[in-house]
């Protein structure tokens, strides 16, 4: 029997590093309004709450939900999909180029790398969380725009980030 409505249960994991980052954030300022040396370890974790927040809003925003069609997996920097008719894995290092192609339903990640077919991942695959911190060490990825495409995604494949392409700066 569960006590939790399944609509704030979705909420709850959708934003838990910032409510987390919250609760660090509370604790370091307690921390920093009392005296001494724990004071100066209350800015510390002050600091380290602020960072949990603004990590986590990203994180939250990056989520498309589950249930969708497939499951991803990251491990050392290889993405792996499995999907109900397709799948693959590609190496992080060794991308190319990621897009993001919004004229199917779910809208999909499309992952290039040189010499193997492109593999496509649903937004919303299961796991699918997984691939913010992969997308995140792509070099010179800018993770706010990124996020923006995803929230207003249009029915064309956009270009996210590309390998020592000097026109997305």
């Amino acid at each position: 029997m569960s006590f939790i409505r399944p609509e704030a249960r979705v909420a709850i994991v959708k934003w838990r590093e910032v409510l987390v980052g919250l609760v660090v954030l509370l604790l370091g300022l307690w921390w920093a309004s009392g005296g001494g040396i724990l004071r100066w370890i209350g800015f510390a974790v002050l600091i380290a709450g602020i960072a949990l927040i603004v990590s986590g809003i990203q994180r939250a925003r990056f989520r498309r939900g589950t249930g969708g069609p497939g499951v991803v997996q990251v491990v050392e920097g290889e993405v792996a999909y499995f999907g109900p008719l397709n799948g693959g894995s590609v190496a992080v290092r060794a991308l190319s180029r990621l897009v993001l192609d919004g004229r199917s339903n779910p809208a999909v990640w499309a992952l290039y790398q040189p010499g193997r077919p492109q593999l496509h991942i649903p937004v919303n695959a299961e796991d699918g969380e997984a691939l913010f911190d992969a997308f995140a060490s792509l070099p010179g990825l800018k993770t706010e725009q990124m996020l923006a495409r995803l929230q207003d995604v249009k029915a064309e494949p956009v270009l996210i980030w590309a390998k020592d392409d000097r026109r997305l700066s």
